[in-house]
């Protein structure tokens, strides 16, 4: 099946909305996002200032100055998924994402568990991320560490610290859950202020912390001895510490999942995704280098206990580190807030085919807020049951940041996997492709290193590592196995079930345009 497509930047967001009617949807959401927000909802989803500021010290404590090679090497596994994503971005400008590509590329089966996970994915990463609240705040003042003691400020690993994140975290998912139901518009206001603090923050983070180095870049070849007593020597330890990179990098595809309130989709959600991504890559990885690079003390305990707070305090001072503290919990806001928000997309999405529970409540679309109610409700609901499951458990924490991860990469795959298969066969790029993005002759390549990567990180991130889960308790060691485990056998329980509704997409009339189109893309 074949359509003719008009060439991107042709026209208003009438024509947008005209091209959306091509695959079967009326427009419903507010089409007002514009280039630099489609860009903030993915950089802000990765933000370096959450994910940096939040796991340094993890990334630190297991591998030393050296874990800051799992950064490179993180990001070019990602940026080929990353590559495969954005020619998907442009040819199905559909909410949605990872579901929608899956979709339109792979079995009916297979695009529905790539959705359920990635819901699931959202609402345990909104959690995770959420929790960041207390490594930051507390830190800043401790009138934040609101039960515990001061001793407690800044950690998650301990029981005050613990409970202490709960609670932070609760009033930042609240707060995600009331601006995502108010709408886009506000939400991406919001956003795009987070994100024009963080680039700024950052790079005047990386100057400032330039200005206070003390040794040399040959930092980055010391082990710290992390590797005695793994199986694998530092090969071991790099690959823990490597799940800090795995952290960062990865949401780039919530560019896509806002496509139908973007104006010209096809073109910017593709540069978004990319742009997102590498901005992350370098500015992240200048501030861990020279941050390393300008510390006092490159033994000190606490770079390993407390991380990037303690690094910045110790080595600008306590006003210049408050004031970057503060940066960080505004990126940690913006972060939750996107991440919510793809979650509430992707959620409605499925919803408006006929694919989950409840369906025809779920995609219904508020007239005054023009933003899909219930999933805000419903998202935000989950993710303070998540946190509350924590309660007091601080090694859970662990255990949440790792299946956060795993319940996206897996969906990646569903993705890049069937992509390749295509690609195999000669079925993509499609005839009519058109002119938007492409990888050309390199497409084979970096499809294969996508996949080869997602699954080989995959395995990383779910392989029940003392070093990483702990050893005394088995739930706890196993915990990000069966928490994985458990939402795919309950996704695909409930498939079969509901395989004959859920077997295919089936969009309700109310969600279809007055004039049915004769052909769909894909």
């Amino acid at each position: 099946m074949t359509t003719q497509e008009k060439p991107a930047g042709g026209g208003p967001a009438a024509d947008d909305s005209s091209e959306l009617e091509k695959f079967g949807y009326r427009q419903e959401l507010e089409r007002s996002l514009g280039s630099f927000s489609s860009f903030a909802a993915g950089f802000s989803y990765i933000s370096i200032l959450t994910g940096v500021f939040q796991l340094f010290f993890f990334g630190f404590g297991s591998g030393g100055p050296a874990f800051i090679w799992t950064w490179p090497l993180v990001f070019l596994g990602q940026a080929a998924v990353a590559l495969c994503f954005a020619e998907l971005a442009g040819q199905f400008p559909l909410a949605g994402s990872v579901y929608q590509w899956a979709k339109q590329i792979a079995k009916p089966a297979t695009s529905w568990l790539a959705g359920w996970i990635m819901i699931i994915g959202a609402i345990v990463t909104a959690a995770a991320v959420a929790v960041a609240y207390q490594i930051i705040l507390p830190q800043v003042s401790t009138a934040f560490q609101i039960v515990g003691s001061d001793e407690d400020a800044g950690l998650t690993s301990t029981p005050g610290g613990a409970r202490n994140a709960i609670i932070l975290a609760v009033v930042l998912v609240v707060f995600a859950t009331i601006v995502n139901i108010i709408g886009v518009k506000l939400m991406a206001k919001i956003n795009n202020f987070g994100v024009a603090v963080e680039l700024g923050a950052s790079i005047l983070l990386v100057i400032a912390l330039a200005i206070h180095i003390k040794r040399g870049p040959g930092i980055v070849f010391d082990t710290h001895g992390t590797g005695a007593g793994h199986s694998f020597g530092y090969l071991g330890a790099f690959l823990v510490a490597s799940l800090m990179s795995a952290y960062v990098f990865y949401g780039f595809d919530t560019a896509g999942s806002l496509a139908e309130e973007t104006t010209h989709p096809r073109r910017h959600a593709p540069r978004a995704i990319l742009r997102a991504i590498t901005a992350a890559f370098v500015v992240g990885g200048l501030i861990m280098l020279f941050g390393m690079m300008a510390v006092g003390n490159l033994d000190a305990e606490e770079l390993s206990t407390s991380g990037m707070p303690y690094l910045l305090k110790s080595t600008l001072g306590e006003g210049l580190g408050d004031a970057f503290l503060i940066c960080s919990a505004i990126a940690i806001t913006v972060c939750c807030l996107a991440v919510q928000t793809a979650a509430i997309r992707m959620t409605w999405a499925m919803a408006r085919d006929g694919r989950l529970p409840f369906s025809n409540a779920m995609a219904k679309v508020s007239p005054r807020s023009k933003t899909p109610v219930l999933p805000a409700l419903l998202t935000g609901g989950l993710t303070v049951v998540v946190l509350l499951i924590n309660l007091g458990n601080q090694r859970a924490f662990f255990i949440l940041t790792s299946t956060a991860i795993i319940l996206f990469y897996i969906p990646y795959l569903m993705v890049t996997g069937p992509m390749l298969v295509r690609r195999l066969r000669g079925h993509w790029p499609r005839p009519e492709h058109g002119p938007y993005f492409k990888l050309g002759r390199w497409g084979t390549l970096v499809n294969l290193v996508a996949v080869l990567y997602g699954a080989g990180m995959t395995i990383n991130l779910i392989w029940p590592r003392a070093a990483v889960y702990g050893s005394d308790h088995w739930y706890f060691q196993w915990g990000a196995v069966l928490v994985t485990a458990l939402i795919v056998i309950i996704g695909a329980t409930m498939l079969y079930v509901r395989r004959r509704t859920w077997g295919s997409a089936h969009t309700s009339p109310e969600h279809m345009p007055d004039t049915a189109p004769d052909t769909l893309p894909g």
